[in-house]
């Protein structure tokens, strides 16, 4: 039990991040809002596109961890924003907030004694809960990098 306790304990920090790095709220967060559909020159992505790209990701990793029937969208297009530009004032804060509460939850389900991590989840190939945890952490870190990296070109980092 204590050795099942670590692990879900080491693997909820992993997904919250900021041990190496900057964590996602220094990182997503008081970001300017004149900069947010910004791409610099040889940059594939606004941050914007960034933004949302993690959200989408992230949300269909837990929709998938969670739901038999979800369908996640078409890969790769259906990850991405199809805008560069937030299509509203709004948007950036309400997107900030659907990836922290998406956050949230894939903490709580690894988190949650009742979840075998080891499990293979009946609707995948060889997917657990716990590798699917890891794809989202790894997979935020990569981005979060980008966005910092992003933020760094377009003058907007400590």
């Amino acid at each position: 039990m204590q050795i099942d306790r670590e692990l879900r304990q080491h693997s909820v920090k992993l997904l919250k991040g900021g041990d190496a790095h900057a964590d996602r709220d220094t990182a997503i967060g008081n970001f300017s809002a004149n900069l947010r559909a910004k791409r610099p020159e040889h940059a594939e992505h606004s941050p914007w596109e960034v933004l949302e790209h993690l959200r989408i990701a992230q949300w269909d990793i837990l929709e998938f961890s969670q739901n038999p029937r979800h369908q996640s969208p078409e890969f790769p297009a259906g990850h991405w924003s199809s805008t560069q530009t937030p299509p509203d004032a709004g948007a950036w804060d309400k997107s900030a907030e659907a990836y922290r509460k998406d956050l949230q939850a894939l903490c709580y389900l690894v988190s949650d004694e009742s979840t075998d991590l080891f499990a293979r989840i009946p609707q995948g190939d060889e997917q657990t809960i716990l590798r699917e945890a890891m794809a989202a952490a790894d997979h935020a870190s990569y981005h979060l990098g980008e966005l910092i990296l992003l933020r760094r070109i377009l003058g907007a980092w400590q």
